[in-house]
């Protein structure tokens, strides 16, 4: 999904838009392969620290421990995060910006941080998780848009740098939905880990109802960002309200009454297709604009 959603912005949306872009086709696909290694190497990263925890949670997707070693999975994790920052340090130098290899290892690093340390704590892990998805939308801008930005596509540049944080906004808000809902989905792994998240704090039922509350701050943020932007285009706004705000409200209505874990590993499921399919919207924006126009 990482990689389908940055090639979205680049195929979906940036060229349809006919401006000039930093990195050429091959080079891009280098940063979304970058991008998806950082990514795989904290999954594996995780999947290490976790093997207890997902041992209770959902023993039959165990990987490490059982289908490699825990060996195998330090060297993969070194092999994917060393290859996915090299790239990143190519990518910088191609772009003039060495220092912007820095973010490579930052978010490298992160993820490290996050399954090492911060996953125990609450809500601080959710949000960097979540902080992290939305940072690979704005990577997009950092690497793709800002070194072609010039005194005379400024404010072009500028107007799809904004609709970049507006998706990445997006992206945050329902990730980290999601990761609260895994969490209640996980509770009884991570009590026995002896973990700090929200649930275990105060509870499942308490979260859930914590989690109905928060649906709304994306429900109300989609809803003003159709009324004062795409109300003018008809296709957009009705896709927007069939396919990413009545789910959403669906999600809301359900989070309310959700009490077994096969609940709410349906609602995290729905969460994922909410983004897919927000994520899809910048092309059906782009295409009713052209068509409009």
């Amino acid at each position: 999904m990482l990689a389908f959603m940055q090639l979205i912005f680049r195929y979906g949306f940036f060229k349809i838009q006919n401006i000039p872009l930093a990195l050429a086709d091959w080079q891009y696909g280098l940063l979304v392969l970058s991008t998806v290694l950082i990514a795989a190497g904290g999954y594996v990263i995780n999947n290490i620290f976790d093997q207890q925890t997902d041992a209770i949670n959902k023993p039959k997707t165990v990987i490490v421990g059982k289908d490699i070693s825990e060996t195998q999975a330090y060297n993969l994790y070194i092999g994917l995060t060393v290859t996915g920052v090299a790239i990143g340090f190519y990518l910088s130098n191609i772009i003039d910006k060495p220092g912007f290899a820095s973010i490579f290892i930052m978010v490298a690093a992160t993820l490290y941080l996050y399954a090492t340390s911060f996953k125990q704590m609450m809500l601080i892990g959710n949000i960097i998780v979540a902080l992290l998805l939305s940072f690979s939308v704005i990577i997009i801008g950092i690497f793709d848009l800002y070194p072609a930005t010039r005194i005379d596509n400024q404010q072009q540049m500028g107007l799809l740098f904004s609709i970049l944080l507006d998706y990445a906004i997006f992206a945050f808000m329902i990730n980290l939905l999601r990761e609260i809902v895994k969490d209640i989905e996980d509770t009884d792994g991570d009590y026995n880990q002896g973990m700090n998240t929200l649930p275990i704090a105060i509870g499942k039922s308490r979260t859930a109802k914590i989690v109905f509350g928060l649906s709304f701050i994306p429900l109300f943020f989609i809803l003003f960002y159709i009324n004062k932007y795409l109300v003018e285009l008809l296709f957009v706004t009705l896709y927007m309200l069939l396919f990413v705000v009545s789910p959403l409200i669906f999600f809301t209505i359900k989070m309310w009454t959700a009490t077994t874990n096969k609940e709410f590993h349906f609602l995290s499921i729905l969460l994922k297709w909410i983004l897919l399919f927000g994520i899809l919207s910048v092309v059906v924006i782009s295409l009713n604009m052209k068509y409009n126009a």
